[in-house]
């Protein structure tokens, strides 16, 4: 019997420490979002250079995170909500390393941009866009830290204000390019940017509904907002 507990107390501080390593993964793609706008305004290029070198570090976490799991799984045969963690860690990690990778176009797009002097750049604003989509991340971060049900439930409501910002944005792009064709290059690059950071809302949102798979066991993915919080009854 003391075994048993034994084997249970260093279980339950492997657990521990796969959550932890998520956020620290969760932080470093972050702080990735974080350069990236920022060198899309100042036009810095080694903070530039910067996040597309660091992507390899977040990708690595992924991959050493994804075996850590697999051999939980092989080595404890982990049970109900045990093993729903280590599900939703596996998916989770997954939509951490694809905002990086988003991440890394940003910095990308940016790079290409400041190298042409910015000419015939649309006057853009991106940060507001942005400001939804890492607030998306941070609380989604934060559910998962918190095992927070309604937390997520929020993250879920918020994707649709990053979708509607990203229309918005389209429809100015497709207006500058229809008034000046020589801005058509640049758009572009800038709608790559807003595709990105769309997508790291929708990351951010898959996140979350792991946090809600995690906790109550539903599966909520393909549902409406309206739809998952009757299913929560929040």
């Amino acid at each position: 019997m003391i075994g048993e507990h034994h084997t249970s107390k260093q279980f339950d501080a492997e657990l521990e420490a796969v959550r932890t390593r998520v956020l620290q993964m969760g932080g470093m793609v972050e702080q990735q979002i974080v350069r990236a706008v920022d060198a899309l305004s100042s036009g810095e290029m080694s903070v530039i250079d910067e996040v597309i070198a660091d992507d390899h570090r977040v990708n690595a976490l992924e991959v050493q995170l994804d075996e850590d799991c697999s051999h939980i799984i092989a080595r404890r045969q982990p049970a109900a909500s045990d093993l729903r963690l280590l599900i939703a860690v596996i998916k989770t990690i997954t939509d951490l390393e694809r905002i990086g990778d988003e991440a890394e176009k940003i910095a990308r797009m940016a790079k290409l941009i400041y190298a042409a002097e910015r000419m015939h750049m649309p006057r853009m604003e991106m940060r507001n866009m942005a400001g939804l989509a890492l607030a998306m991340l941070r609380k989604a971060l934060d559910a998962f830290a918190r095992l927070d049900v309604k937390a997520a439930l929020e993250v879920v409501r918020q994707d649709e204000a990053v979708d509607a910002e990203f229309r918005a944005v389209l429809r100015q792009l497709i207006t500058f390019m229809m008034e000046d064709p020589r801005t058509i290059s640049r758009c572009l690059e800038v709608l790559f940017i807003a595709k990105a950071i769309e997508r790291i809302g929708d990351h951010s949102k898959n996140m979350a509904e792991y946090v809600i798979y995690m906790v109550q066991g539903r599966d909520v993915r393909h549902l409406r907002d309206d739809e998952i919080a009757e299913t929560l009854n929040q």
